[in-house]
Order: C-alpha cells, then structure tokens, then sequence
C-alpha cells in the first residue's frame, strides 16, 4: 500500500513534466490535440530574439542574484551560528521571512521602496530583489551547517597559532562549501523560477523569461511554450548534474 501510494505521489509529480516534454513535440498549433511529430518549435524558439534576449536577461539575472545571495547569505548564515549572543532570535526571524511572505507582498515592498528611493525600474531592480530573497535560503542553510559541524576545528586551529582569518578561510568556508553550493543551486532557481517579484519590479526593456512566458500564455498553451519549458528543464538538470559530480570530486 505504502509503495502504491508513494508510485502514484511521484506519477502525480512528474507526469506534468512528462506531458510538457511529449508536447512541445507537437505538430500542432495548439496544445489540446497531436498533430505529429516535430522539431519546427524548438527552432523557432531559438530564432525569436523576444525569447533569447528574456532567456539572457532571465540567465543574467539568477547567475548575479545568486552570486551575491550566496556571499550576503553566507555572512549572515555565520553570524547566527557563531554569534548567537549578537544575534537573537528576532534577528534570525526576520533574516528569514521572505521565506515565508507571500510573493505579492514581497513585489509591492520593494514596488514602493523603490519609488521611495527613486530608483529606476529594470534588471538591477530584479537583482536587488532576488538577492535579498535568496540570501534568506542560504542563510538558512549555512546557519544549519555550521551549527551542526560546531566550533571544535576553528578553536583548534587557533589554539595552534592561526589568525581569525586563516581559521576563516581554511576551517570555516571548506566546512560550509556544501551549503555555499547548496545555497547558491537554491538561489539561482528562485531566480529563474520567479515571475510574481519580478513582474512588479521590472521596467521596460527587463522581460524576463517567465514574464514573456506568462504574458503569451494568454493566448493559448502552444507546443512552442512546452519547448521553452523543455529546454529549461534540460538546462536545469544538466546543473543539477554538474553540481552532483562537483560535490563527489570535492567529496564535499
């Protein structure tokens, strides 16, 4: 019964992904019936500059988020951990909820900040905004690897002459390089994935790539839709893919 269940929970899960595949193979121009076999979306995809400039921006975006959520995060992540007495609680809290506040409210904060500050809408607005809702993931997950991996190493390697920064560098980042990884993969999805934040802070000329996907949802699911989707999944997984054979051969 257990297995049965657990069969039609990832059947559930992943038949969608199963279907997007299958039609973005689809001759037709509409996704409701087959019309044949096809590669003609997958090039016309390729050629529409709308979907490869969103597609850069989108890429260009999450890389820069990401980068700078993994080092903002990963101070953050450290301070809790080592600083408990600095930091309470509260400090923790807050660091954490874009964790859990809805994306409509995280878009209309940073809407009005921003018009607050008169700072003009576009990529750099999007950066802003996925890089402090991706710091919260890596803060989370760096705080949770330290905490676990305790202060015995760093304490010896102070014990026996080392700086506050050679400890750092040589104890402390190698310890937390899987939850840097980790926290950087999560990120970096976020970003990609986002369309709710980012549609409130873009401006004209920053389209991302699930805004154009989006606005032309609109006018029906089409098979070139499902081949967008499909070379995102693939770009995704070979990722994934990099990053697990990085982490056997840093035996991270």
């Amino acid at each position: 019964m257990i297995r049965l269940l657990l069969i039609l929970g990832m059947g559930f899960l992943y038949l969608p992904l199963v279907v997007l595949v299958g039609g973005s193979f689809n001759a037709a121009r509409l996704a409701g019936a087959w019309g044949g076999f096809t590669w003609h979306w997958y090039a016309q995809v390729i050629a529409d500059p709308r979907m490869r400039d969103a597609a850069f921006l989108s890429l260009q975006v999450a890389i820069v988020s990401a980068c700078l959520s993994t080092l903002l995060g990963g101070i953050a992540g450290h301070a809790l951990a080592r600083n408990r007495a600095w930091f309470s609680s509260g400090f923790a809290g807050l660091l954490a909820a874009p964790l859990v506040l809805p994306d409509l409210l995280i878009g209309f904060a940073f809407v009005l900040l921003f018009v607050i500050l008169g700072v003009p809408r576009g990529s750099g607005t999007i950066i802003a905004a996925h890089a402090t809702i991706g710091m919260a993931y890596v803060a989370v997950v760096v705080q949770a690897r330290l905490a676990a991996g305790g202060t015995q190493l760093e304490d010896a390697a102070r014990d026996l002459g080392c700086t506050a920064w050679g400890a750092m560098m040589r104890i402390t980042v190698p310890l937390a390089a899987p939850a840097l990884v980790s926290g950087w993969l999560l990120a970096f999805t976020v970003s990609l994935d986002d369309l709710v934040v980012a549609s409130f802070v873009s401006g004209p000329g920053a389209t991302t790539l699930p805004m154009l996907m989006f606005s032309s949802l609109r006018l029906g699911a089409t098979p070139a839709l499902a081949a967008v989707g499909t070379l995102l999944l693939c770009a995704l997984l070979v990722l994934l893919a990099g990053a697990v054979s990085l982490r056997k051969h840093l035996r991270l």
